[in-house]
């Protein structure tokens, strides 16, 4: 009963943030603080979880294959209902800038108006494993520049919220999201969090007003290296794995 409760805490929360703004933010710039979704014991709740493997279904140690230094879960189905809750809740207004984002590209692509729609299309194509993760970074590590992708069909957007608190739990550990612009450098945005933020910010591309019209832009993300301390965050993600 709880977690229920926490769930639709959660989801009233997700309704209240500023969508015009954080709209705006993704427009300009492919990313988005949105403001404060859990509280710090909900964010404790969470981070709790993560001891415990029977809430996953994978574990990753990047240095292994690469992508940085410190580790990540996958959960696995069912979710535990805050994340379920958070994921569903946080869909529709995502979908919206999606389908615009679609319509400004010229892409014959559009995105199902609820969640269950969009994980039925990945589930025909064979995209059924759950893709919310948790990620776990220790002091000196850090998560390289990358793409979430994993299957054919891709939901542009995705959202990360922090877990641990700046300054008391971890130093450093800044959420970077990197804009490759055609035939120019490449620009770096740093997302500044507390705990319980969310940052929304484009899953591979975005579309970007030039003198010629419409382009996209491909974008990554990442997180600078931990400085002190353990740093958490929970990943959404609205595509199923294949």
């Amino acid at each position: 009963m709880k977690k229920s409760v926490t769930a639709a805490a959660a989801a009233a929360k997700i309704a209240t943030l500023d969508w015009t703004r954080i709209a705006a933010d993704l427009d300009a710039s492919g990313a988005a603080n949105a403001g404060s979704i859990l509280a710090p014991t909900e964010c404790a709740m969470l981070a709790a979880l993560y001891t415990d493997d029977i809430h996953f279904r994978s574990r990753v140690v990047m240095a292994r294959h690469g992508f940085g230094s410190g580790e990540y879960k996958y959960l696995n189905y069912p979710l535990p209902m805050l994340v379920e809750g958070m994921r569903q809740a946080l869909y529709p207004y995502l979908q919206a800038i999606a389908n615009r984002w679609a319509l400004a590209l010229g892409s014959k692509q559009s995105y199902p108006t609820d969640l269950d729609g969009m994980l039925a299309r990945c589930h025909a194509a064979g995209q059924t494993k759950a893709t919310p993760l948790m990620l776990s970074y220790q002091s000196g590590d850090f998560n390289c520049l990358h793409q979430d992708l994993y299957g054919e069909h891709v939901f542009p957007l995705q959202v990360v919220i922090l877990l641990s608190e700046p300054g008391r739990d971890f130093d450093g550990g800044e959420f970077v999201v990197v804009e490759q612009r055609p035939r120019m450098q490449s620009k770096a945005e740093v997302v500044a969090l507390g705990q319980g933020d969310a940052a929304v910010f484009a899953t591979r591309e975005r579309p970007k007003q030039g003198a010629k019209g419409t382009y996209r832009v491909q974008l990554r993300h990442g997180v600078s290296r931990i400085k002190r301390g353990e740093r958490l965050t929970l990943g959404l993600i609205f595509h199923d794995a294949g």
